[in-house]
C-alpha cells in the first residue's frame, strides 16, 4: 500500500480506489509518509481529509446499526440454539462456538467489501460444509481427532474471516498486513468493551439483589449469551470503521509488551534450568511451552503490523529481532521434545498436529528473524518483515485444513 501511495500522489482517481479498497490501512500508510509528501497539493489535501475524519462523532450509521442489531440477535440465538434443540450444551459448544459470530463477521466484510458473487459462494460454502462437516463426526469423547478438529476449526473460520476481509484482491500482502493488525486492534477493543461490559453486570446484579430479586441466572444464560456476542460485532464495526478510536492504543500496546515479554522469557528461561523442568517427558510442560510460542508469535507479528507503518526506532526493531530469536530456542526446544515423545511413544494424532504446526511456526520464525536482523542492520526495509509475514499465512492455512478435514478419515476418527 505504502509503494501504491507514492506511485500515484498525483492520481487522484488511484488514490480514491486505493482509500476505499482498505481505509484503515490507507491512513496508517498516508499518514506516515505525510512529512515526505512536501509541495505536493493533493497530499495536503488528503491530509486535511483523513485529519477531518478523525474529528467525526462516533455515532453509528442507521444501515451499521441494524446490521449490528440483527447481528447480536442472531449471533445470541445460535448461542441458545441447544436448548431449542434440546442439545446437551457441552457437545453443542465443543463443535459450533466458532459458529456463534465468526461467520457473521465474515459476511460483515463481504457487504462492506462488495466481495464478489464468486467469492461470496466460496465463503458461504467452505462455511457450509465446516458445519456439516463437525456435526456429523461420530460422537467420542476419547477420540483426539475429534477434539483436534474442534480446536482447529474456529481457526478455520477465522481463515475464511481473513478471505472476506481482503476484499476481492486476496494476493495483496497489505491486506493480509491489515488483517493482522485488525486482530490487534480487536482484541484491544474487544477487552475494554468486556471490562466495562463485566463492570455494568456486576454493578446491576448486586444492586438487584439489594432489593431481593436474584438476576444470577437469567445473567449466565440470556444476558452472556447475547451480550458477549454483541460485543465482538460492535468491536469489529468500530475497529474497521472508526479506526482513530484505537489507532492510538494498539501502538502503544505493541511498544510496551514487546520488552516486557521480552524480558519474562529470558527469566522464564533460565528459571527452567533452574528448576529443572523440562518438556521431554512432562507432557503438560510441553503443551505450555506451545501456547507460549503461539502468544509469543502473536505478540511479534502484531507488534511488526503496527509498527511498520510508523518510524520505528532501531531499539523497537531490536527488541523484536531479540524476542524473535528466544522464540526460535524455545520453539527448537518445543519441537526436539515433540520427536523425542514421538520416537519413545509412537506417533499419535495429538502428536503428528504438534509436530507440524511446530515445525511450521519454526520455519516462519526463522524467516522473520533473518529479516528482523537484514531490517536491524539497514540492508532492508521493515517492508521485508511485513512481506513475509504476509506471504507464510496461506502455509498455515493449509495445515489447519488437513488438521481438520482430513485427520479424522487418516487415524480413523481415533
Amino acid at each position: 500500500m505504502k509503494q501504491e501511495i507514492l506511485l500515484n500522489i498525483d492520481n487522484p482517481t488511484q488514490l480514491e480506489k486505493l482509500y476505499r479498497s482498505n481505509k484503515t490501512t490507507f491512513k496508517n500508510e498516508f499518514n506516515s509518509l505525510y512529512p515526505e509528501l512536501t509541495n505536493s497539493p493533493l497530499a495536503d489535501f488528503w491530509h486535511e481529509r483523513l485529519q477531518e475524519e478523525k474529528a467525526e462523532t462516533t455515532t453509528f450509521k442507521s444501515q451499521d446499526l441494524r446490521f449490528i442489531i440483527i447481528a447480536s440477535l442472531i449471533a445470541g440465538m445460535i448461542a441458545n440454539l441447544h436448548r431449542i434443540l434440546n442439545i446437551e450444551p457441552d457437545l453443542f459448544f465443543q463443535r459450533n462456538l466458532g459458529f456463534i459470530v465468526l461467520p457473521l463477521l465474515s459476511v460483515y466484510f463481504i457487504w462492506k467489501n462488495k466481495l464478489s458473487s464468486g467469492k461470496t459462494i466460496v465463503a458461504f460454502v467452505a462455511t457450509l460444509l465446516a458445519v456439516v462437516f463437525i456435526n456429523l463426526l461420530p460422537v467420542n469423547d476419547k477420540s483426539d481427532t475429534l477434539t483436534l478438529a474442534c480446536i482447529h476449526l474456529p481457526i478455520f473460520l477465522w481463515m475464511i474471516l481473513g478471505f472476506c476481509f481482503a476484499g476481492n484482491d486476496t494476493n495483496d500482502y497489505s491486506k493480509r498486513l491489515g488483517f493482522l493488525r485488525f486482530n490487534g486492534d480487536f482484541v484491544v477493543f474487544t477487552a475494554i468493551l468486556l471490562i466495562s461490559g463485566g463492570i455494568l453486570t456486576g454493578v446491576s446484579v448486586g444492586l438487584f439483589e439489594i432489593i431481593g430479586i436474584n438476576l444470577r441466572d437469567i445473567h449466565i444464560e440470556y444476558i452472556i449469551s447475547f451480550g458477549l456476542p454483541s460485543a465482538l460485532i460492535v468491536s469489529t464495526y468500530v475497529v474497521q470503521e472508526k479506526p482513530q478510536l484505537v489507532n492510538m492504543i494498539s501502538p502503544l500496546i505493541a511498544k510496551i509488551f514487546s520488552p516486557l515479554v521480552l524480558v519474562t522469557l529470558v527469566i522464564y528461561l533460565s528459571a527452567i534450568i533452574t528448576t529443572g523442568k523440562d518438556p521431554y517427558n512432562d507432557r503438560e510442560f510441553l503443551m505450555t511451552f506451545n501456547v507460549l510460542i503461539i502468544g509469543v508469535m502473536a505478540i511479534i507479528f502484531f507488534s511488526v503490523a503496527e509498527t511498520a507503518n510508523k518510524n520505528e526506532t532501531q531499539i523497537g526493531r531490536f527488541i523484536l529481532l531479540a524476542l524473535s530469536t528466544i522464540t526460535v530456542i524455545i520453539n527448537g526446544i518445543a519441537l526436539s521434545a515433540i520427536l523425542f515423545r514421538i520416537s519413545e511413544w509412537g506417533i499419535t494424532p495429538n502428536r503428528i498436529a504438534v509436530l507440524g504446526a511446530n515445525i511450521l511456526m519454526l520455519a516462519n520464525l526463522l524467516n522473520t528473524t533473518f529479516r528482523l536482523f537484514k531490517s536491524v542492520s539497514s540492508k532492508s526495509d521493515i517492508d521485508e518483515v511485513e512481506n513475509s509475514i504476509a506471504k507464510f499465512l496461506p502455509v498455515y492455512a493449509v495445515w489447519i485444513i488437513i488438521v481438520t478435514f482430513i485427520f479424522p478419515f487418516l487415524f480413523g476418527f481415533k
